[in-house]
């Protein structure tokens, strides 16, 4: 009668210990599910922790310094001289017009005088039209629109086929410039091209490049990417000597402004 009484004891511890196994492992394999499921919706969604339903990421911010796979590290375009703009209004079409920016970077408004336009973007200078029509409408709604801008370019002159302004559309070094002009005459200097690059309105740097050397050569590692603005000029004769750094008059030395 003990032996048996002793079994059934054993039955019971035996059969509590399952038990309690089987919770533990319920528990944990339903909670697990619901963990994933957080840490899911967190990476799609930017939701916090602990969020209770899906929300979107935060938009891209307007200034072009947000979110940078969705182009928030590209610069806004900036409003400079000769940029032509529409400006129309919502509720007042008799103050529509179309402006253009004056060398001094302003713009002279229908009936509100002048406001500054240069090195603004569209939304500012929107902006400074709004304010600039307070006095004279309520509440203006003004929209803005870039009709025409001046398109990247550099300048070659001197001794190429066809010296003159082009426009820059894609990465372009000064041997392929060169090619673009119409390439070298019989009576340049192609060991002594020189590349201007403007520093600031009054100061320009220069460099000077072998190109006979480097293409002879195949050096075409060594050739010199091209900005915007850029001047490059290959002379019938040698130059003897050349500053880093030189005023924008003083270019006037070493080229014959006319060919271009």
């Amino acid at each position: 009668m003990k032996k048996v009484s002793n079994f059934v004891r054993f039955l019971e511890v035996a059969l509590l210990v399952l038990s309690c196994r089987s919770a533990v492992f319920a528990q944990s394999g339903h909670e697990e599910p619901n963990s994933d499921m957080r840490a899911s919706q967190s990476c799609l969604t930017g939701a916090g922790e602990g969020g209770s339903s899906l929300t979107a990421a935060k938009p891209e911010r307007a200034d072009g310094l947000g979110n940078s796979m969705l182009g928030g590290c590209h610069p806004l375009y900036r409003l400079h001289a000769s940029d032509v703009v529409e400006v129309t209004f919502t509720v007042a079409p008799e103050f529509n017009q179309i402006l253009t920016v004056q060398p001094d970077g302003y713009v002279t408004l229908k009936d509100a005088g002048e406001v500054r336009a240069q090195g603004m973007t569209i939304g500012q200078f929107a902006d400074a039209v709004r304010k600039a029509y307070t006095g004279y409408l309520h509440n203006p709604e003004v929209a803005v629109g870039l009709k025409d801008f001046e398109r990247p370019y550099f300048v070659v002159g001197g001794q190429v086929g066809k010296p003159g302004k082009y426009e820059l559309r894609s990465d372009t070094t000064v041997a392929e410039a060169v090619q673009i002009a119409g390439g070298f005459t019989s009576q340049s200097k192609h060991s002594q091209v020189v590349l201007f690059r403007r520093v600031n309105d009054d100061l320009l740097e220069t460099r000077l490049l072998d190109l006979k050397k480097m293409l002879k050569e195949t050096r075409l590692k060594e050739d010199a990417h091209l900005q915007p603005g850029d001047l490059i000029y290959v002379p019938q004769n040698s130059i003897s000597k050349i500053s880093r750094f030189i005023s924008r008059p003083s270019m006037a030395m070493y080229m014959n402004a006319s060919q271009f």
